[in-house]
């Protein structure tokens, strides 16, 4: 099974890099990417995704065109909602969408409809190997922004907040590609804000323990998977 991990976030990618220090990265037009062997689970190739839509669109077209992967698979942090979520929780991502359009001469909720995403995970056989909540992430080119939370809550029950899940699983989609995304709840945001705002070490130590817990799950992941090969 050919398998690429795209990795968004810098302070994610640096995590990554770390843990898997024996792989020589490799420049690409759009990212750096390297291909550690993961022992049970063989080589998977990891690629660093950037952050954002646009980096996050244009890498997960890029390397299922340039690697055309039989999985793709994201590996990251979100920012949870105060009181409606766990810090340290796993999201297994069945349903993103892009939260941050603003579509005011036609129908609204029709242009949020149109990216979002349904992830088809009949391919991966229960019981899971970790704990995770499934369930929805939505993205948006912005950290969280407090006034937005009640609204994003009451509208789409969301519990969580990334940056590029939304368009990778839209992409992953179009290619009719599976698509796995676990990210790990690193920080809380409610009225008083965000834990990690003003605090970047604070994230990036959270981030360290997200990336590597998750890293060190992903052969359990992969040994769930079920492509008919």
């Amino acid at each position: 099974m050919n398998v690429l991990v795209i990795v968004s976030a810098n302070a994610e990618w640096r995590v990554a890099r770390e843990l898997l220090p024996e792989a020589t990265p490799q420049s690409t037009p759009l990212g750096e990417t390297f291909l550690p062997d993961l022992e049970s689970a063989g080589p998977v190739r990891f690629f660093h995704g950037g952050w954002g839509k646009i980096s996050a669109a244009a890498t997960a077209q890029y390397v299922i065109d340039r690697y055309q992967p039989d999985l793709l698979v994201n590996l990251g942090t979100c920012g949870g909602f105060e009181g409606q979520i766990e810090r340290g929780t796993l999201i297994l991502a069945e349903r993103t969408l892009v939260y941050d359009i603003l579509e005011q001469m036609t129908d609204p909720a029709g242009a949020i409809d149109h990216y979002a995403t349904q992830l088809d995970l009949s391919w991966l056989r229960e019981p899971y190997p970790h704990p995770v909540q499934r369930g929805l992430l939505v993205s948006g080119d912005r950290d969280i922004v407090v006034e937005d939370i009640p609204l994003l809550i009451a509208r789409y029950n969301a519990v969580a907040a990334d940056w590029e899940s939304g368009a990778i699983a839209w992409v992953a989609r179009k290619n009719d590609l599976p698509c796995l995304i676990l990210r790990g709840v690193s920080d809380l945001v409610g009225a008083g804000g965000g834990e990690a705002y003003g605090n970047v070490q604070l994230f990036h130590e959270r981030t360290k323990a997200i990336m590597d817990s998750l890293i060190r799950q992903l052969p359990d992941w992969l040994a769930r998977v079920s492509l008919g090969f």
